[in-house]
């Protein structure tokens, strides 16, 4: 068992390690492609800057008396032309050849640069032009150069010191995606403006965490007191990702006129639990799991339709020129697997999944809008990666953006979300049933839901209002509150048809200052005080991936906590919401459940340019909890879910985003309302006296995050 943990753990960390193999073929491509071989003397090989300029040390004299270098002048050899009459220039880097000299004279001069190749790692030309020479070419007084992408710049050295970095003409590298670089999309693939880029990531995570879980009939533990058993667990999970663009146009000062996207992704996954019955269906099949999924992750086609006001005449204004616009507002349609959110902070709809999206611009930028359609497909359960199956659910989303409202910097929006959901059988793949949830009478529903959502987010400028003069540094603010409106044919929990009223409200102030970032957080969605009237007042999200309230530090909005003997999850990863849903990803919205009040004060310290502290408290209450008494069979549940409290770090050694680690802690000191649920011997009229004879334990959650993007 533990050779099997061990087994794929090392199997990721291998493939990690094929990337480093890869890296000799790309040196010597690279080689090609500089002017000259790599200099491999020891003195240059520590260089604080690998971009330096490659500049033979023979070019240099010794050390002076004062043991500074002085740059040598090295005598050029003679131009060929000079030795013979007819000889012939080398042609200008992405140009055609030059003209040929005059008889019985000598060639022109070759303008400067003409013969360097250019700065970044630009590839091969992408101009091909065959074309007969002009008068001015014939005469030798013009050299053309058809690919201005590559114009060559010379080798130059501005400190007589090899051992200091030269910033300006310092050569781009292949392996190097901040200088310029074909792969970047920096220099044209074909023609003038037809471009590539090309994404390269490894993103490796490990957890290990204590979390309540199930003693089943087949138990590690066969004399289990209660239903409840060892709660260690252990995740490792690595992800490869390639991503590429193809695109025509100059996206540095317009909207690309269309692109083609594609995104391939591998994940390899393992899981290990103390207890059977957790991670598979199976009791036989022990209590690790690994599994692996290759996907096409985001694959889509996008278009640019024309000047916004072209497409919609409504939006012209006065002294529109046949609808084309002075701002350049444009308009796009998006098709295919594609990563959209709904909203800033990710709270109703946050995926990559297949759709339809007309998006694009109008009043000089300041409006941005969206209207997208997705025939939503089933993820995989392990990797929660995308398969080609679909689940049945259509989601409709349309938004509109307008920046600098109340004050400069200032972002608001209007949005609405409908969720049409047919009934539909489904297991998960470790055999679990899904849909419906198997909880109260498992029947297939169907859910018609509608989302109306005001949202906003940004800045009142960099000063404090006066009365908080003393405190300094900007203010920021950011809102949400949603109304959900519709109809759930069947619910399972309460057992008949619910008509869906309920609410969303967040709040995030926050102050700047400095290195220093100061915030307090309120979150609130509503719970259903009455499971059997008919009127479900719980709120649920479509697939939200919020970034709120610590987020992915957090330990309540990063794990999945499932209630015992139920098909139910008490809350999943990456929300906050207490949705009571088989699972989020594969389960239909549950609107008949207890909701949540959130209260949280935080901050963030930027104790270097790389390192980056963030730390938060959670303060969380049910707001009902008549669902669950309902679907626990157990009366007086408390309201007090528990406190969380997380720490965790951002680290960027180079100081971009090539290469980032994520790592913390998050500590959960349950409260009475959560230790009733995971018991069965509260005494509801005294002292509350939960859990097993141990007493409660604090839940934890270890995590690391490695990035590395190429």
């Amino acid at each position: 068992m533990e050779t099997s943990k061990w087994r794929v753990v090392w199997k990721g960390l291998t493939l990690s390690l094929v990337l480093n193999l890869l890296m000799p073929p790309v040196w010597a491509q690279e080689r090609a492609q500089q002017n000259g071989p790599l200099v491999k003397d020891k003195a240059f090989m520590g260089l604080p800057n690998l971009l330096a300029s490659r500049v033979s040390p023979a070019n240099f004299a010794a050390t002076d008396e004062k043991g500074e270098q002085a740059p040598k002048r090295i005598p050029a050899e003679k131009d060929p032309a000079e030795k013979d009459p007819v000889a012939k220039k080398a042609p200008a880097s992405g140009g055609s050849a030059p003209a040929d000299p005059p008889a019985g004279g000598t060639a022109p001069p070759t303008p400067a640069g003409a013969e360097d190749p250019p700065l970044g790692f630009a590839g091969p030309n992408s101009v091909r032009v065959n074309k007969p020479k002009t008068e001015e070419e014939e005469s030798g007084d013009f050299i053309p150069v058809d690919d201005r992408w590559r114009v060559g710049f010379p080798d130059w050295d501005r400190h007589g010191d090899f051992s200091k970095a030269d910033y300006p003409f310092t050569k781009g590298r292949l392996i190097n995606p901040y200088r310029q670089n074909v792969l970047k999309g920096d220099y044209p693939v074909i023609g003038y403006d037809k471009f590539f880029t090309l994404i390269v990531k490894s993103e490796t995570f490990l957890n290990a965490r204590r979390i309540p879980v199930p003693a089943d009939v087949s138990a590690q533990r066969p004399d289990a007191r209660e239903f409840f058993g060892r709660t260690g667990q252990f995740l490792f999970s690595q992800n490869f990702i390639v991503a590429a663009d193809f695109f025509q146009g100059d996206a540095s000062f317009k909207p690309v006129d269309w692109r083609f996207h594609a995104l391939f992704q591998v994940n390899l996954n393992y899981a290990y639990g103390r207890e059977k019955g957790v991670f598979l269906i199976d009791q036989r099949r022990g209590n690790t799991r690994s599994d692996n999924h290759i996907t096409l992750q985001e694959g889509f086609v996008e278009y640019r339709l024309g000047d916004t006001t072209r497409i919609f005449p409504f939006l012209r204004g006065k002294g529109s020129q046949g609808g084309y616009s002075p701002y350049y507002d444009t308009s796009s349609v998006r098709t295919g697997i594609q990563l959209f959110n709904s909203d800033f902070r990710g709270f109703i709809f946050n995926d990559t999944n297949l759709g339809v999206r007309l998006f694009g611009n109008f009043a000089s930028n300041r409006y941005q809008y969206n209207v997208a359609y997705f025939d939503m497909l089933e993820k995989d359960t392990n990797s929660g990666l995308n398969t080609f199956n679909s689940r049945a659910q259509r989601v409709i989303i349309a938004n509109v953006f307008r920046q600098d409202t109340f004050k400069k910097g200032y972002t608001v929006q209007f949005s609405y979300h409908h969720n049409r959901t047919d009934p539909t059988l489904f297991n998960d793949r470790n055999g679990f049933p899904v849909r419906p949830v198997v909880v109260g009478n498992p029947i297939p529903n169907k859910i018609r839901t509608h989302y109306i959502g005001f949202t906003s987010d940004g800045h009142f400028g960099e000063r404090l209002p006066s009365f908080l003069g003393k405190i300094g540094g900007g203010l920021n603010l950011s809102t949400a509150f949603y109304q959900v409106l519709g109809t759930d044919s069947f619910n399972p929990i309460a057992g008949k048809k619910q008509d869906v009223n309920a609410q969303l409200a967040a709040a995030e102030l926050s102050i700047d200052r400095d290195w220093l970032r100061v915030r307090a957080t309120f979150f609130y969605s509503s719970g259903d005080g009455d499971p059997t009237d008919g009127d479900a007042h719980g709120f649920d999200s479509i697939l939200d991936d919020n970034n709120f309230a610590g987020g992915k530090f957090s330990f309540f909005n990063s794990q999945e906590i499932r209630l015992t003997q139920t098909g139910t999850a008490l809350v999943s990863p990456n929300s906050l919401i207490p949705h009571l849903r088989s699972s989020k990803i594969h389960g239909n919205a549950n609107h008949v459940n207890p909701g949540l009040f959130l209260y949280s004060a935080g901050a963030d310290f930027d104790i270097t340019q790389k390192l980056r502290l963030v730390t938060n408290i959670n303060f969380l209450r049910f707001a009902r909890t008549e669902a669950l008494e309902l679907i626990l069979f157990q009366p007086q549940i408390e309201k007090s879910l528990g406190i969380d409290y997380h720490v965790g770090f951002k680290y960027r050694p180079k100081l971009n985003d090539n290469i980032i680690l994520f790592y913390g802690v998050s500590l959960f000191r349950t409260g009475a309302g959560f230790t009733s649920i995971y018991t069965s011997n509260c005494n509801p009229n005294g002292p509350v006296q939960c859990g097993t004879e141990q007493g409660n334990k604090t839940l934890f959650n270890l995590f690391a995050t490695i990035k590395f993007t190429y």
